[in-house]
């Protein structure tokens, strides 16, 4: 599912709302979390998951082309941790 999929769908289920305010909603929840994110903070939405951030120290990394050792930089890199709801209903057989 893409973004646009997701504002359909939450759409559609809520005629009460107007697609452009969908969208707001939409985008509004999404900056929210990465600026949250961007601040180093968690952002837990129960039963789904929780999104946070992770520190990868540099290292020496190899170019798949040419085997050649590469320099590769520290950097963070967003986390996802799925909560428990999500991982019972994907494991539901």
């Amino acid at each position: 599912m893409i973004r646009s999929e997701l504002i359909q769908k939450i759409a559609d289920e809520n005629p009460h709302l107007t697609q452009r305010d969908v969208e707001r909603i939409v985008g509004t929840v999404f900056d929210q979390i990465i600026d949250a994110l961007a601040r180093g903070d968690r952002v837990e939405l129960r039963g789904f998951g929780a999104f946070s951030v992770k520190k990868r120290d540099a290292r020496m990394g190899r170019n798949p082309r040419t085997g050649e050792a590469v320099q590769v930089e520290a950097k963070h890199v967003p986390f996802f941790k799925t909560g428990k709801l999500l991982r019972d209903r994907l494991n539901e057989g």
